[in-house]
């Protein structure tokens, strides 16, 4: 394949922070997508864009096959280690891309994007997608997503990452609405549903959520010093009985995607 995209390679060197502190996503969505769409226990799911296995994992516990998809190595190595031997054959990673996943024709019945989604290019995807999908399939895209008006935590660490983050202003300018998915799927979408999927955070955890984010500065860069120090005085501020609640709700969207 050719080389992953620059938006992949901005985890290589944080996805053990993100293995152990990111979330996971709530059983309610595989609910949603098996009683509300119609998809059957058995439907075989590629995820792409699947990172170290998080969203793999939730179909794959539910009973689905899964073809993960990711570009890059480390990644996709974290999945397998994560995945590969717990369930064996019903699983399997394949290095892609979202815009050209290197999955056979009409080989899937439910294409599924998390937390990536907002990398793609999303008008190459969605023909990506129709391609791969059988007749009848489900295009599913899901995030966690988080809002400074949510509460004076995480007011206050939108705050820190805006004075002391990299790109972040940019990189959470990237994430689509509720208007702009209406318009990518079209007549196709079937649904739309969102969930709370909070975080219960001690330190040490909340430190690590923040260094598996692409814009935190590295360890010697200018800042890193900085943002560590806002970190533990905004902690401080908020924790209570040694925790804060990072209040997350995730998002999800479904349909059938015309060629």
């Amino acid at each position: 394949m050719t080389a992953p995209p620059a938006s992949a390679t901005r985890f290589d060197d944080r996805v053990e922070d993100y293995v152990r502190y990111r979330p996971g996503y709530p059983a309610a969505l595989i609910d949603w997508l098996h009683d509300e769409l119609g998809v059957s226990a058995d439907a075989a799911v590629a995820d792409i864009g699947a990172g170290t296995g998080i969203s793999s994992r939730l179909f794959l516990d539910a009973g689905h096959p899964v073809v993960a998809v990711e570009p890059n190595a480390a990644m996709r190595a974290a999945a397998e280690r994560a995945l590969g031997a717990a369930h064996g054959s019903r699983f399997r990673a394949l290095a892609g891309t979202a815009e050209a996943t290197a999955l056979p024709d009409r080989s899937t019945d439910v294409v599924a994007a998390a937390q990536a989604f907002h990398w793609f290019d999303t008008e190459v995807v969605r023909r990506e997608w129709a391609r791969v999908l059988r007749p009848g399939g489900l295009a599913v895209v899901f995030w966690n997503t988080w809002s400074a008006g949510d509460s004076d935590f995480l007011a206050a660490y939108d705050a820190l990452l805006r004075t002391w983050g990299t790109d972040y202003a940019g990189v959470a300018q990237r994430w689509q609405d509720d208007a702009t998915m209406q318009a990518w799927f079209g007549s196709g979408l079937a649904g739309r549903r969102s969930w709370p999927n909070p975080q219960r955070l001690d330190y040490d955890a909340l430190r690590g959520r923040l260094l598996s984010s692409s814009y935190t500065p590295r360890a010697g860069a200018p800042g890193h010093a900085e943002l560590l120090a806002g970190l533990r005085d905004l902690f401080d501020t908020h924790a209570r009985d040694g925790h804060v609640d990072f209040d997350y709700r995730t998002r999800a969207f479904a349909g059938r995607l015309d060629p």
